[in-house]
């Protein structure tokens, strides 16, 4: 995958806390491929609700005690800037799932 190293720690760190803040120590985070241009990276926690996915990229949403709401904000503004887009889909199971597509991956 191409990408400035220092900016996609960014998108991990903040996908892997807010799954922590709203998971709690339990949680499980995966990270995998989707095809050959895309990954996504989901948890067991409680997901988000389909009416709040568009919401949560906004800058300042937090529905965490303490949080600052720019997490998300920043993952997104990441993926675009890398010429990528995220969303946030179902999963069969409970919890959040992002995917990230338009990804160029090095062979």
């Amino acid at each position: 995958m191409t990408g400035d190293r220092s900016r996609l720690q960014h998108v991990f760190e903040n996908l892997f806390r807010n799954a922590l803040q709203h998971g709690g120590p339990a949680v499980t985070v995966r990270v995998g491929q989707i095809d050959d241009n895309g990954f996504y990276v989901e948890d067991t926690g409680p997901g988000i609700p389909e009416d709040a996915r568009e919401d949560v990229f906004d800058p300042g949403h937090t529905s965490a005690s303490g949080g600052t709401g720019f997490g998300l904000t920043i993952v997104k503004r990441i993926a675009e800037a890398h010429g990528w887009q995220v969303a946030i889909v179902d999963r069969t199971d409970s919890g959040a799932r992002f995917e990230f597509t338009g990804v160029d991956f090095d062979q």
